[in-house]
């Protein structure tokens, strides 16, 4: 029986731990992330991108850096978070495609049906009622849109969490270390997630499938009649 979920906080808004995030190495599991997605939805080349949860905005840099003629609209609720991003897109040289808004789930102040594509990494766990994302991504993606969604499983019991914090961040800063066990905590199983896309009415096109011990995704489009 998997343990009951404990959540955490919505907003990174602690400037030392999004400090912290935006220095740990993430290259190899981001970068996979972009490569999959260009991957499963080359139609969204020279299209609009959303990146839901974008914390200092590694992946929409990659995605840009990856397609020059992609455009992502990157969002993130932390004040703290979307400073970073800013500096890291100056820097990257993809300002002119990266497009950042500060803004919490529901209610984002962007265009219904705006968007070609939906993506987010990691961020579900942070939103408080699932709903809420799931409906933002409906509402904002056009129909038919690609939707590329991955994030943490919550594992059966603490000690397994405190297991594979240790097996993949032995390493890392004791902040991200504490920041990955209580997001073990606070993630959704496959299961719950599937519960999730039924009730938006999204589960004949959405389905969450597990790719490693430890996330999911959910890969597929919006449907046509949304």
């Amino acid at each position: 029986m998997t343990m009951p979920r404990t959540p955490e906080p919505e907003v990174m808004d602690d400037p030392k731990a999004a400090e912290a995030y935006a220095e740990a190495d993430f290259s190899e599991s981001n970068q996979a992330f972009v490569d999959n997605f260009i991957k499963a939805f080359p139609e969204c080349s020279g299209k609009r991108v959303l990146d839901l949860g974008c914390g200092p905005a590694d992946i929409p840099i990659r995605l840009a850096q990856a397609d020059s003629k992609i455009s992502i609209t990157a969002v993130d609720a932390s004040k703290a978070m979307i400073e970073l991003a800013q500096k890291a897109i100056l820097k990257s040289g993809v300002a002119a495609r990266v497009l950042l808004h500060q803004g919490r789930l529901p209610g984002l102040m962007l265009q219904t049906d705006g968007f070609d594509a939906v993506v987010s990494n990691s961020i579900l766990h942070h939103i408080p009622d699932p709903a809420d994302f799931w409906y933002e991504v409906k509402r904002l993606g056009k129909r038919g849109a690609g939707v590329w969604v991955l994030d943490l499983a919550r594992p059966d019991s603490p000690d397994d969490a405190q297991a594979i914090v240790e097996t993949y961040s032995a390493d890392e800063h004791q902040l991200l270390k504490d920041d990955f066990y209580n997001s073990l905590l606070a993630a959704y199983t496959i299961d719950e997630v599937n519960a999730q896309l039924k009730e938006a009415e999204l589960h004949e096109t959405l389905e969450a499938v597990m790719v490693s011990d430890r996330h999911w995704a959910v890969a597929g489009r919006l449907p046509l009649d949304v």
